[in-house]
């Protein structure tokens, strides 16, 4: 067996109550949105698979919804060749995309491609956004494009029988317009459709509002772009290694442009707070390992006391190790990014994502000693 594949099985310390657990060491799998951007995550889902890696649980938001999906739905096998499959096909080529990323430092001109036409198998023009922006046309129609196309697309390239048969588990999150309520759907609870992932990516006014049940859902990166949270917050807690594929820059140099600070203001948008959501859960999991270490100091003949045991539920031996990964600034990008579906430039966003994996599978950062109070195990890697 390969080596790498042997160190996701490692069965998970004893548990608070002094029972000894026979659950291993979950690997998780979490996809940021982020529009063409998503091709990054490809590449790293690519490396790890080379790598004898096969995540346990699929989180996405957004694009990184429509990519876990690929992946979940799938066979293990089959995946990789419908996440080819799925950016072969909306990638755009033309010789004007090329001609205008030579002779402009930027892919505005090649982008401005896809908000006049859309992307083949993604997004179309919405002929009701021609009545103007005021005319009442329903909120799952009240946006400047249609995901009818994807809708196709998913039905395609997922096999939802495969997903809903819960080989691997699949989070996706959208936010409930009406309420504005975070919510994940998630296989272990229900079953999903195409709807559930295309509402995850219902990124508005460019995409309209997907209903599920009788509510109407936006895309969850309105809300969280990282949602890093459900793994963490996952109960039961189990020992985990998450890599969290991170496609927005949370540092930059200060923008000295109004183009610039357009930029800065989307990474700023969708990097989602994701450093002050893993502190605030670095210290919780902390106190869990203090809870299950005063624990063993109470005498034998007192643990049986139902106060001890429920203050000693709070307790927890589980370890997770965080993998971020984080994308490389691209020349020539801008603003516009998200939306550059020119083959160039998902050719150069999976490239990076490759061989970024492949440097962390080499260099393993979460076969390390952990101190015996840390929960949360953080191993920063950029390009």
């Amino acid at each position: 067996m390969n080596k790498i594949a042997q160190n996701l099985s490692v069965p998970e310390a004893e548990p608070a109550t002094g029972h000894q657990s026979d659950v291993k060491r979950q690997t998780v799998l979490v996809l940021q949105g982020g529009g063409a951007l998503g091709a990054y995550q490809a590449g790293v889902y690519q490396a790890l698979v080379e790598g004898g890696i096969e995540p346990d649980w699929v989180i996405g938001t957004s694009i990184g919804a429509i990519n876990a999906a690929l992946i979940a739905g799938n066979q293990p096998g089959d995946r990789l060749p419908r996440l080819q499959e799925f950016w072969d096909g909306v990638g755009r080529s033309s010789p004007f995309d090329e001609f205008f990323r030579m002779m402009v430092p930027s892919n505005i001109f090649a982008n401005m491609g896809t908000v006049m036409r859309g992307i083949p198998g993604f997004f179309e023009p919405n002929p009701s956004a021609m009545f103007g922006v005021n005319r009442e046309v329903g909120v799952e129609n009240a946006s400047y494009y249609t995901t009818d196309p994807l809708k196709r697309t998913l039905n395609n390239l997922v096999d939802f029988d495969y997903l809903n048969g819960r080989h691997t588990r699949l989070t996706v999150g959208a936010v409930n317009v009406n309420t504005s309520e975070l919510k994940y759907f998630d296989t272990r609870e229900m079953i999903l459709s195409a709807a559930h992932i295309m509402a995850s990516g219902a990124l508005p006014p460019a995409f309209p509002a997907v209903c599920i049940d009788g509510e109407p859902y936006w895309d969850g990166g309105i809300y969280s772009n990282t949602p890093i949270e459900v793994v963490l917050d996952a109960r039961p807690r189990r020992d985990a290694l998450i890599f969290a594929v991170n496609m927005w820059q949370p540092r930059a140099t200060e923008p000295k442009s109004i183009w610039q600070v357009m930029g800065r203001q989307k990474d700023l948008q969708y990097a989602s707070r994701g450093r002050s959501h893993v502190a605030r859960q670095e210290q919780l999991h902390r106190l869990r390992h203090v809870v299950r270490e005063m624990g063993k100091l109470v005498p034998e003949e007192l643990r049986e006391d139902p106060m001890f045991k429920e203050l000693a539920s709070y307790g927890c031996p589980s370890v997770m190790h965080l993998v971020r990964l984080l994308s490389p600034r691209l020349d020539g990008e801008d603003h516009t990014k998200d939306i550059d579906f020119t083959r160039s430039g998902i050719r150069t966003r999976w490239q990076a994502g490759y061989e970024h994996g492949q440097r962390v599978l080499t260099d393993k950062p979460w076969e390390c000693g952990v101190d015996m109070l840390q929960g949360i195990v953080i191993h920063e890697s950029q390009e």
